[in-house]
């Protein structure tokens, strides 16, 4: 039988592909076609592997047993000087890749409702758990993506509601985004659970739910 893991490895791979085109295609609509003249607007997911957080990490993961996956896809080049109108397109280009993460997770849910309603599928088929999955890490790449540290998209996006007077501050600030981000995440290996996951966690369970519920009042 197939390992549930490497379809969810599968589901995780699209998804981030699908998370870094979304950022280009909004970049291209602003204005800005770096990402087009890079070949990074395509859904072919080779120009968007990036070594380590799409295939070393997630292969490590895979082998360690552990029934978290996660990774990420190399980011698209994006250049805010060719934006029309800078503070918004970047804050739009910023959000784009959560928000397709969150259409995505609902796609998923919705056709995990669908399909055994059809009788294509068993609702406790593997492939029906696996698309439950696939929305949870869907829903976890927009809401992690969202934390307002740099370089995850939700620094961008905090950006856009920063004063003019405070911006530079603020991007000074930013500088140690990546330091913080660690620190966050390996805090994990002293306490009982990592203080990222506690912070993510309860927006992550509150759109779930919303979906759930959503789907409900639809029959779904």
């Amino acid at each position: 039988m197939i390992d549930i893991r490497i379809i969810v490895l599968l589901i995780l791979f699209f998804s981030i592909i699908i998370h870094e085109f979304a950022h280009g295609w909004m970049a291209l609509r602003s204005g800005d076609p770096t990402a087009k003249y890079a070949g990074r607007l395509t859904l072919n997911p080779l120009p968007h592997v990036d070594m380590m957080g799409t295939i070393i990490l997630p292969a490590m993961l895979l082998a360690s047993g552990t029934s978290f996956i996660f990774g990420w896809a190399k980011p698209v080049p994006v250049n805010p000087m060719n934006f029309r109108n800078p503070r918004m397109d970047n804050l739009k280009v910023s959000a784009a890749g959560p928000v397709s993460n969150l259409i995505l997770a609902f796609i998923l849910m919705l056709l995990a409702g669908i399909l055994p309603k059809m009788n294509i599928i068993s609702s406790s088929s593997l492939v029906n758990t696996a698309l439950m999955y696939g929305a949870q890490i869907n829903i976890l790449l927009a809401v992690f993506n969202m934390i307002p540290l740099h370089p995850l998209d939700g620094s961008h996006v905090l950006e856009y509601f920063v004063p003019n007077n405070l911006l530079e501050k603020y991007r000074n600030v930013q500088q140690a985004g990546p330091v913080i981000l660690i620190a966050l995440i390996a805090s994990g290996f002293v306490l009982k659970r990592s203080i990222i996951f506690s912070v993510i966690g309860p927006p992550m369970e509150a759109i779930f739910n919303l979906y759930q519920k959503t789907l409900m009042i639809f029959g779904v």
